[in-house]
């Protein structure tokens, strides 16, 4: 009888028979899953137990109310800028600068600044990097004391952006990185981050800071131009006055939103003319259709805010602070 001799596998080539084997392995589970994505995280989920988010709404804890002194006081400039953006926040000797108009802006602004007696900005903040809200940021960190500036993590390529950054690199300065549910005091007043997204978008306005302020029983949101994509990302609380977003664009201001906040008044920076068809006629009739106040730049100049924690007055007058010939000029960055 002849025996079979069993031939052995070379060492080397058995690990590599192995490897070979168990790559194709993977490889088919890999092709599995790119087909059957939610079958397969399902499954998973199911397996770890982990418990479904009825909302993708993300909460963000604000403070309602503060406490305020009986000598408190609350000033709000929303400055006509034209077809730009720039509010200045005074409380109690403390004082915040949300943008800063176009580049022709700037001076304008840091001499009627002056004028008021302000020699610091506590707070700068550039909501996103866009020239009709950070173009007078220079002028403003250049003739005035910056203790701190508010500025979302991207960068874009313009002149307008790296005026500001030597502006801020001249002076020692830097920029402090801000997140979703970041506090910080103005006077008697609470400052709450309520959106910003610190990564690079398509579109800059989704990167804008909003700030939610309350300041005794009176609450205030700055919308910069955020846009129905951060609010609908969002749960948010009622307000009584509203700045509202990217000058009354049909890009934001939903109506979804506003059922949210609810706001008594609201403000909207527009320049007059302008070649967006700002504000939007559909914007306007669901800010009066839940009973909003609309007060606009375009319309009344210059609105100033006074309040003491309990109520609100608003004045309005003519100021000279768009340093545009024309105010319908469309920028590249926008």
């Amino acid at each position: 009888m002849t025996r079979k001799r069993k031939v052995k596998m070379h060492p080397q080539i058995k690990s590599f028979f192995l490897t070979f084997v168990f790559g194709i392995i993977l490889i088919i589970g890999a092709i599995i899953i790119n087909q059957f994505p939610d079958e397969v995280n399902n499954l998973i989920e199911e397996n770890l137990n982990i418990p479904t988010n009825s909302s993708n709404l993300i909460s963000v804890n604000t403070v309602d109310t503060t406490v305020v002194s009986s000598d408190s006081k609350l000033q709000i400039y929303f400055f006509d800028v034209g077809q730009a953006d720039s509010s200045l926040v005074i409380a109690d000797g403390q004082t915040m600068l949300i943008d800063a108009g176009n580049n022709e802006d700037g001076k304008l602004l840091a001499k009627y600044i002056k004028a008021l007696g302000i020699k610091k900005i506590d707070y700068l903040v550039g909501t996103h990097p866009h020239e009709d809200h950070i173009g007078g940021l220079d002028d403003i960190i250049n003739n005035f004391k910056v203790e701190k500036i508010y500025m979302p993590d991207v960068t874009t390529t313009t002149s307008t952006f790296q005026d500001v950054l030597e502006a801020i690199s001249s002076k020692g300065l830097s920029i402090t990185r801000c997140e979703v549910g970041n506090t910080f005091g103005l006077g008697d007043g609470i400052c709450t981050i309520m959106s910003v997204e610190n990564e690079e978008q398509s579109d800059l306005n989704l990167n804008s800071i909003v700030i939610h302020l309350a300041y005794g029983d009176e609450t205030f949101l700055f919308m910069g131009d955020a846009e129905k994509y951060n609010e609908d990302k969002y749960s948010w609380p009622d307000v009584n006055v509203l700045k509202v977003g990217h000058h009354g664009s049909d890009t934001s201001t939903s109506e979804k939103f506003l059922n949210s906040i609810k706001p008594e008044t609201s403000i909207i920076s527009v320049g007059s003319n302008n070649t967006y068809s700002h504000p939007s006629p559909d914007v306007v009739e669901r800010l009066k259709n839940i009973g909003s106040d609309v007060y606009r730049t375009d319309e009344v100049g210059t609105i100033l805010l006074t309040s003491d924690g309990k109520s609100y007055n608003i004045q309005t007058f003519m100021t000279k602070l768009d340093g545009n010939a024309t105010t319908a000029k469309k920028s590249k960055t926008e």
